[in-house]
């Protein structure tokens, strides 16, 4: 019997139909087969006992567990502090990224303190893995490689190594011989991650699943696969750019705002301590250039925003957006015309953040308005000038959240003037406040 998931939300019918009757996404509904009565599996870890019964809340006793520290700051930063025992870990990201390299570094951080890793592989040979094992300078008895795309047989090994730590790359290229289907398909992604998350809760195993990207960006497969498992990884930034942004989007565990910043080198990826360089061009007075500041999780950072203002030379002007929501941009840019009477329908205008960093945050409203009026006029933005504000549909400058610590953070890479909202009671030595109403007072300052 046949039924259909959508890819976007997990939701399942009985018929196809062209867009999703739960979520209204279009062309979403893959078909997938039913299992329906399947036989009791042989194999003793998945058993599940019966004579397990509910038991009272107030009886539960609390276990105190120690999480596993991997080594790697970053990444136990964006955990919340490390790898809880049981965790079942999802980590997307594109090909070439850096998934399997960040692996492999922590299978050899783990390795190091006498943890056994069993590293299971679908995709790549184990002389493929040890190639880049030597290139990381990977080597240890404590790590396991395993190549096989049979479930059972991970199973297998599971018991027979007693792993402390389970990597499996990719989840797409695992199935199990009970479904009638090709790895990678709705079924057989639903049924290997639920058999995993359940020996990961039995066992107090944690596992690391890899996961395969869509064109869009998120994990190849239905939402389901995100609702079973416990953390959402994904690895932002373009695989040819060498700095690699790891977030958090689910966490069972802890914050789901944190970030961890890697930088991809010969040697593998390399924690970034100094964002500086990150975020920001050492170029000085450069036209269509403005610094803003953005909160992640609990972390402040200084960003360029980059601007390039043209005529429009062919058809209707472009508004074009990197790593900035589009919509936001083209609300940003009618507030310019109206508020500043400053004629833009005719220019392209190209905003840019620098870094490869995706902000979603309004605090970078006034450091984008800012930088396209800087490409538009040709003048450069004052130097050690940050400029820090969510700008109103009336272009007035409103207070954001966390400013102290924005405004620390300028004031420990040597910037000097901060533009902020007069509504900001904030009051700092060594550095100057520049108190504005609206966008028409931060112009007669910063150029």
């Amino acid at each position: 019997m046949s039924t259909y998931f959508c890819s976007e939300c997990g939701n399942e019918v009985t018929k196809w139909s062209g867009k999703c009757p739960h979520c209204g996404a279009w062309n979403s509904l893959k078909e997938s087969s039913r299992v329906i009565g399947k036989k009791k599996s042989k194999h003793t870890i998945i058993e599940s006992p019966e004579n397990v019964k509910p038991i009272q809340l107030n009886n539960v006793q609390i276990t105190k567990e120690e999480r596993i520290k991997t080594g790697i700051t970053e990444f136990d930063c964006v955990l919340g502090g490390g790898i809880v025992p049981g965790m079942v870990i999802l980590i997307g990201g594109e090909p070439g990224i850096g998934k399997s390299t960040l692996m492999l570094q922590i299978s050899n951080k783990l390795a190091k303190e006498s943890k056994k890793i069993l590293y299971v592989s679908g995709e790549e040979s184990t002389q493929q893995i040890l190639l880049r094992s030597k290139r990381l300078g990977v080597k240890s008895d404590n790590i396991f490689l395993f190549c096989t795309y049979n479930l059972l047989k991970i199973l297998d090994q599971i018991q027979l190594i007693d792993a402390d730590l389970v990597i499996i790359d990719s989840i797409q290229s695992v199935s199990s011989e009970k479904i009638d289907s090709a790895p990678g398909t709705i079924s057989q992604l639903r049924e290997c991650t639920l058999i995993l998350t359940q020996i990961a809760k039995k066992f107090n195993l944690p596992i690391i699943l890899i996961g395969h990207v869509t064109k869009d960006g998120f994990v190849a497969g239905p939402k389901i696969i995100e609702h079973i498992v416990d953390t959402v990884l994904y690895f932002e930034g373009d695989k040819n750019h060498h700095f690699k942004i790891l977030r958090t989007s689910k966490n069972r565990f802890g914050s789901t705002n944190e970030i961890g910043l890697f930088e991809m080198r010969k040697e593998g990826l390399v924690e970034v301590k100094d964002t500086t360089e990150m975020f920001i061009n050492e170029e000085k007075n450069s036209i269509g250039s403005s610094i803003g500041c953005i909160i992640e999780g609990s972390r402040p950072f200084l960003i360029e925003v980059q601007s390039l203002v043209s005529s429009a030379s062919y058809g209707n002007s472009q508004r074009v957006a990197i790593g900035f929501d589009h919509k936001r941009l083209a609300v940003l840019i009618a507030v310019i015309e109206k508020v500043l009477g400053i004629e833009l329908r005719n220019y392209d205008i190209f905003v840019n953040i620098i870094g490869g960093l995706k902000v979603l945050e309004p605090s970078l409203d006034l450091a984008i308005i800012i930088s396209i009026i800087s490409s538009f006029q040709e003048k450069p933005v004052l130097e050690k000038t940050v400029l820090i504000g969510e700008v109103g549909l009336n272009g007035n400058i409103r207070n954001v959240a966390q400013m102290e610590k924005r405004v620390k953070e300028a004031k420990k890479l040597g910037y000097q003037k901060i533009c902020i909202s007069q509504n900001n009671n904030l009051k700092e030595k060594n550095i100057s406040l520049i108190k504005t109403k609206n966008i028409a007072e931060v112009l007669s300052f910063v150029f």
